[in-house]
């Protein structure tokens, strides 16, 4: 079991210690983290399944079924949960299902026409506070990864300009190709620490998602940040965040070991 870098009597009351993290390589989950696309995401799945829901006389979806059953997880795992959490069972059909089709595969892909519609229609920028805090650990000469369970992760780093900043992208499509589990299982994050080049006891993961911090949690990782964007605080200390902030830019005077004041 790891020790946290930093201790939890910290970790209720941010701002973070004073003893920076140090950290040779730094693995970022994509929506939610470096983009707002998780709003996307949101809206995408609330389009799917607020019908669907009532056309199965069903309890109606909610903005906490996303936090709950899909946040963070490979789309049809997603699917899955949230039919699993109203006893709903579906053929699990196959990727290149209809999006009309009424299987598992066909749900997720019918969410996904919902994701890039929305997404060209209304493009995506970068978070300003996650982009000063990339822009300081790469200066620094700390190693980054993007580890997203979104097929849609090259596109998304494209449309928010931050596709030449990642070497290692370990993404829903490469975690299929490689047989890796996705989160919450550490897989995903392992993988790209490997192909850094680093040990993981010397990476910090950051996320969002409750499966996220999930999947830090249950690796052997320095560090496991959690941003609260809706999850909350507690939640994510919960499930295995050693810290949590509410913008990644909060942690540049400890990380960077830069004057606090």
């Amino acid at each position: 079991m790891k020790t946290p870098p930093f201790p939890r009597r910290y970790l209720t009351d941010a701002p973070a210690p004073s003893t920076p993290f140090s950290a040779r390589a730094w693995l970022f989950d994509l929506d939610g983290v470096l983009t707002p696309t998780a709003l996307v995401h949101m809206h995408a799945w609330a389009r799917l399944f607020a019908p669907y829901l009532a056309a199965h006389d069903a309890a109606p979806y909610t903005e906490a079924d996303y936090f709950a059953y899909i946040d963070g997880k490979p789309r049809y795992d997603g699917v899955r949960s949230l039919l699993a959490s109203r006893g709903i069972t579906l053929p699990e059909g196959s990727p290149d299902d209809s999006p009309d089709a009424d299987t598992v595969c066909g749900l997720g892909n019918r969410k996904n026409v919902a994701f890039n519609e929305t997404l060209a229609a209304e493009g995506v920028q970068a978070y300003p506070s996650s982009v000063a805090f990339l822009d300081e650990i790469q200066s620094a000469g700390h190693l980054a990864a993007v580890v997203s369970s979104s097929r849609n992760a090259p596109m998304v780093l494209a449309a928010a300009g931050l596709a030449d900043r990642f070497e290692i992208v370990v993404d829903g499509t490469y975690a299929i190709a490689e047989g890796l589990a996705g989160k919450p299982a550490p897989d995903t994050y392992e993988r790209a620490a490997e192909l850094l080049g680093v040990p993981t006891l010397s990476c910090a993961v950051v996320e969002d998602a409750e499966s996220g911090v999930r999947a830090g949690a249950a690796g052997a990782f320095g560090l496991v940040v959690g941003i609260d964007r809706g999850v909350g605080r507690e939640a994510l200390l919960r499930h295995g965040a050693d810290i949590v902030v509410n913008e990644l830019d909060e942690l540049i005077p400890s990380i960077i070991g830069k004057d606090m004041a």
